[in-house]
C-alpha cells in the first residue's frame, strides 16, 4: 500500500542509520579497512540469511544470474572498502558526499552496459556532479592529501557500478534479499583471508563499535528497502541526501570536524544536481 509520508520518513531514517554507520566505522579506531568491512558485512550476512529463512525465499534464481550477481558483489565490495578508507582519512561529510556520487555513476554505467539512452539533462547533472566533486577533492600536487579523496571518489564509482547490476537483476525478478545475501557472503569470503593475514588486535570497545556499525548498516538497509515499498523512488529518493546533513552534524559534535567552504560548495552543487534530476523525473 502506497504511503508517501511513511516512505519519506523511512528513507530519512535510512540516511540517519548510514550516517551512524560511518561514525561507528571512524570511532572504531586505527584498524585496517578490510577488517572493518568484514565485521560490517558479517552482521549484514546474518540479517540477510535470517530474512531468507523467514520468508523461505528460493535461491534458484542465482543459477541463471551468476555473472550480474558477481559484478554486484565485486563492485559493491570495492565501494565499501574505498568508502571505509575514506571515512578513516577524511571528514565524515566529505566521505559521505563522494559516496553519493554513485547515482550519477549509475547513469553512466547504465548507458554503457545496459544500453539505456542518456538524455541531455541527465548528462548535465552527471557533469555538474563531477564538477562538484572537484570542489571537495581540491586537486593539487600534494598526492598524500589528495589520495584519500581519490579513493572516496573510486568508492562512489564502485557503488554506482554495483547499483547498475542491482538494476539489471531487479529487471530479471531477483529478490532484493537474495542480492543482499550474495553480496554480503561474497564480501565476507573476500575479506576474511585478508583480515586474518593483516589482523589488528581489537579491544572489546572496538569490537562492539564495529558490530554497532553492522547493526546501523542493517537498519539503514531495512529502512530503505521498506521505504520503496511505500512510495516509488521518483517521489522519495531525493531525501536520501539528508545523510550529508546527519554526517556533518555527527562529525561536528562527536569528532569536532568542520567542512571548509570549498567542500560546502561541492555539497551544494552535487545536491542541486540530485534535486534537479529528481524534479525532471
Amino acid at each position: 500500500m502506497l504511503n508517501k509520508s511513511k516512505g519519506i520518513l523511512l528513507i530519512i531514517s535510512s540516511a540517519f542509520f548510514f550516517a551512524v554507520m560511518n561514525l561507528m566505522v571512524r570511532l572504531s579506531g586505527d584498524l585496517p579497512s578490510v577488517q572493518k568491512s568484514f565485521f560490517r558485512n558479517f552482521v549484514a550476512l546474518f540479517f540477510a540469511a535470517s530474512i531468507l529463512l523467514k520468508s523461505k525465499t528460493s535461491l534458484k534464481c542465482v543459477k541463471g544470474n551468476i555473472q550480474p550477481l558477481f559484478l554486484r558483489a565485486f563492485f559493491g565490495t570495492i565501494g565499501i572498502l574505498c568508502n571505509f578508507y575514506a571515512i578513516d582519512h577524511m571528514i565524515l561529510s566529505d566521505a559521505s558526499m563522494l559516496n553519493k556520487l554513485s547515482p550519477f555513476f549509475a547513469v553512466v554505467f547504465s548507458t554503457l552496459f545496459l544500453k539505456e539512452k542518456i538524455k541531455p539533462w541527465q548528462l548535465m547533472t552527471v557533469l555538474g556532479a563531477f564538477i562538484g566533486s572537484l570542489f571537495i577533492i581540491k586537486p593539487s600536487l600534494d598526492f598524500t592529501r589528495v589520495f584519500p579523496y581519490l579513493i572516496g571518489f573510486l568508492g562512489g564509482m564502485g557503488a554506482g557500478a554495483a547499483y547498475t547490476a542491482v538494476r539489471y537483476l531487479g529487471g530479471r525478478g531477483v529478490h532484493g534479499s537474495v542480492i543482499v545475501f550474495m553480496f554480503s557472503l561474497f564480501s565476507c569470503i573476500v575479506c576474511f583471508p585478508m583480515t586474518v593475514i593483516g589482523y589488528a588486535p581489537m579491544t572489546a570497545v572496538q569490537l562492539i563499535t564495529l558490530l554497532g556499525a553492522g547493526l546501523a548498516a542493517a537498519g539503514g538497509q531495512f529502512c530503505i528497502t521498506y521505504a520503496y515499498t511505500y512510495a516509488p523512488a521518483r517521489d522519495i529518493s531525493v531525501y536520501d541526501y539528508s545523510q550529508i546533513i546527519f554526517s556533518a552534524i555527527l562529525g561536528y559534535f562527536v569528532l569536532n570536524q568542520k567542512a571548509d567552504l570549498l567542500s560546502v560548495a561541492g555539497y551544494i552543487i552535487i545536491c542541486a544536481m540530485g534535486i534537479f534530476n529528481f524534479v525532471k523525473r
